[in-house]
């Protein structure tokens, strides 16, 4: 068998264990286009509370989800330029991304976006991923909450390290970055530099070589861009001087052409 007829199978047998996993959707039709029924399956995937999965509905998820990395294409460290020192700038997809860690732009709650076909960062790791993914982080917020309450959230700017199961990282460092409400301050500032700098120590603390940093805050956390670029490029830096030869390579993923632009900017 072909591996597209080997995807096809995989993805209508995810379909009818995702649909029976479902309270609310157990009745919903499936339709025969292929764009379709990927939207229902990545959209039940979303919805999904944490909680484990059968092994062999996990293997099957592995294996639909390892082949949708290789459609996509993966990219490795060695296909990435440097723009300055050991700092890259890759315009694209995170996801697609061959290092020893990616980060996640993560919410307080820190089990992933649950908006069927969001396109956040958040939601784009955790449907690749895997369902794992948000059971591990709902164990480590258990943990957390056994000792800081029952109503802990996590924190701005205190990283948390997963596995990154089916996406091509070895790790992911999921982040709580700063809200900007009603106007940036110095302390959403210090917030964000303080991301940067947690995250590359958590690298470093766990030897974690490569790391790709998403627009941490940008968005729908409506940092302004061109700041947050400015804070991230410096931040990183002066991290790099202070700790030289830590990391192999600290890389700047970006996703819009206006992104792209500052970080340029700002590493000349």
């Amino acid at each position: 068998m072909s591996e597209l007829n080997k995807q096809n199978d995989r993805l209508d047998y995810l379909l009818e264990r995702f649909k029976a996993d479902s309270k609310n959707y157990k009745d919903i039709k499936i339709p025969n286009d292929k764009d379709e029924k990927v939207r229902i399956l990545r959209s039940l995937m979303n919805i999904r509370m944490p909680g484990r999965m059968s092994e062999a509905i996990i293997k099957v998820q592995d294996d639909y989800l390892k082949e949708c990395a290789k459609e996509k294409g993966i990219v490795e460290l060695s296909d990435i330029a440097t723009v300055k020192d050991n700092i890259s700038i890759w315009q694209g997809d995170i996801t697609r991304l061959k290092l020893d860690a990616i980060v996640n732009a993560a919410n307080s709650q820190m089990l992933g976006c649950f908006i069927p076909m969001h396109t956040c960062i958040d939601n784009q790791i955790h449907t690749f991923a895997g369902v794992q993914l948000r059971d591990e982080c709902n164990r480590k917020m258990k943990e957390l909450r056994k000792v800081y309450g029952s109503s802990y959230e996590q924190s701005t700017a205190i990283p948390m390290l997963t596995d990154a199961y089916n996406l091509p990282a070895k790790k992911l460092i999921h982040i709580v970055g700063p809200i900007v409400d009603s106007g940036l301050t110095p302390k959403k500032e210090e917030e964000l530099a303080l991301c940067y700098c947690n995250t590359l120590d958590m690298c470093l603390e766990n030897g974690l070589k490569s790391v790709a940093f998403c627009c941490i805050s940008t968005g729908v956390f409506r940092f302004p861009n061109r700041r947050a670029a400015q804070i991230a490029t410096s931040t990183v830096e002066k991290w790099c001087t202070k700790n030289p030869g830590a990391m192999d390579r600290i890389v700047f993923n970006v996703f819009k052409d206006e992104d792209r632009g500052y970080y340029e900017e700002f590493l000349q």
